[in-house]
């Protein structure tokens, strides 16, 4: 049951309004500060997680999850479970999971060709110039687990991790109580998981960038957690590598008034219903359309169950703006940098050009944010808090490495030696210059 006198009302602004910059800032305003008390319990866990292993992470396990286990070995999930549970799944839900497995291979395996090659090539003096790009041996996905149960976090952490060509994937997931979703386990069979842990929080984190009697040390981590995984995954950076620090969820949708604003309204709904601090905002230049939006909104919420969560992320961060045009939407939109950006409008094509930042740009009016979580084939592990200003989607490069290739001819070293002896003397480098000179021709 919801309660029907919920109210959603965002934030409602206006270009042209002298307090429009100070009330916009205010309203994107989110801090990413933890707080005290999880940064030092956190620092408190993957400390005695490196000292103790295997131990620290069953103590933690039954403390936090009440999951009970001698050994780790234990709460490791063999890959016939795995394929049990994708066995014991309705036959709906086997051919949503399979389809949209093979949407989001088929996308990171183009960008692997588009991306993810090694090249060379030689100069005209016959040097080889080039890059090598490898997969990452090993690496750690975390899935949340309990309450929240996602699948296509799975799909989208293991299967670019696969196409790179990562030789283990490790995957830990909590499972308070010991409550499995066999949505989560067969989506680790059909992503190609090599082993999975039900262990979660902060010490899985650890296990993961550490290693312990049981659980292998992996080169990086990916995947979305709460403030505990965030902050350890903050902490462990540079013993391992780490897709991003995620902060909540975001759509910015820009229309022109041609999208039914039932669609809109419920598009809003659907980053507002993860979490309180999740922000929805539209931009339109037609005020009686926003006004159409407020309406949709008021009508639609009571149907909703997690009609308070909505409400409180709709009133707290929501935000209804009116802009002088789409020209000016599209700017704003820019200076927002949004996770997920809807161009709800009957020409998408015209304003894209004018899109420069955003984690993933959602073109025309039946292309909800929703497809592209679960199955349109795009990662939807995005950048938050405006980071898409310079970070890029989870994708295949996230899982390779490149090392430069340089094999110097005889004939190229006389021209290189000469420019690095210059350079390195010029640096007060003297062995390197001798380096380059022994190389030339007398």
């Amino acid at each position: 049951m919801t309660d029907t006198a919920l109210k959603a009302t965002p934030l409602r602004l206006n270009t042209a309004e002298p307090d429009f910059e100070v009330r916009f800032q205010q309203r994107l305003h989110w801090s990413a500060d933890t707080d005290a008390a999880i940064e030092q319990r956190v620092a408190d866990i993957l400390a005695d997680v490196k000292a103790r292993g295997d131990a620290a992470v069953l103590e933690y396990t039954q403390r936090f999850d009440g999951l009970s286990a001698a050994t780790l070995v234990e709460l490791e999930l063999t890959q016939a479970e795995l394929k049990a549970a994708f066995d014991s799944l309705p036959i709906a839900q086997r051919d949503a999971l399979q389809q949209a497995a093979d949407r989001v291979r088929r996308y990171h395996e183009a960008q692997k060709r588009a991306t993810g090659e090694s090249w060379a090539y030689r100069d005209e003096e016959g040097t080889l110039l080039g890059q090598k790009v490898t997969p990452l041996d090993r690496v750690g996905i975390y899935v949340p687990g309990g309450k929240a149960a996602y699948p296509s976090s799975v799909l989208m952490n293991a299967i670019p991790a696969h196409v790179a060509g990562v030789g283990e994937i490790v995957m830990v997931v909590p499972t308070p109580r010991g409550e499995k979703n066999p949505l989560v386990l067969a989506a680790a069979c059909v992503a190609g998981v090599t082993r999975a842990f039900t262990i979660g929080g902060a010490q899985a984190v650890a296990a993961l960038a550490f290693g312990t009697q049981t659980v292998p040390k992996v080169d990086k981590i990916t995947g979305p957690g709460n403030a505990y995984v965030a902050s350890a995954k903050k902490r462990v950076f540079g013993t391992v590598g780490i897709d991003m620090i995620a902060g909540p969820s975001e759509i910015l949708v820009l229309a022109d008034g041609t999208t039914p604003a039932d669609w809109v309204a419920m598009d809003l709904f659907s980053q507002a219903e993860h979490d309180e601090l999740a922000q929805s905002i539209l931009l339109c230049p037609d005020a009686a359309y926003i006004d159409e939006v407020q309406a949709a909104i008021d009508r639609l919420l009571s149907i909703m169950p997690r009609a308070g969560i909505i409400a409180k992320s709709l009133n707290g961060r929501g935000a209804l703006i009116l802009t002088r045009s789409m020209e000016e939407a599209c700017a704003i939109s820019n200076r927002i940098a949004p996770e997920h950006l809807e161009v709800s409008s009957r020409e998408p094509h015209r304003w894209e050009p004018l899109l420069k930042h955003a984690g993933a740009i959602f073109l025309g009016a039946y292309t909800s944010e929703s497809l592209g979580d679960y199955c349109a084939g795009p990662n939807h592990v995005l950048p938050t808090s405006g980071t898409a200003r310079f970070s890029s989607p989870l994708g295949v490069y996230d899982f390779q490495k490149r090392s430069s290739l340089i094999e110097v001819s005889e004939t190229g070293a006389q021209t290189l030696g000469q420019i690095a002896s210059v350079l390195a003397h010029g640096e007060g480098l003297q062995a390197h210059a001798r380096a380059a000179e022994m190389r030339l021709k007398p």
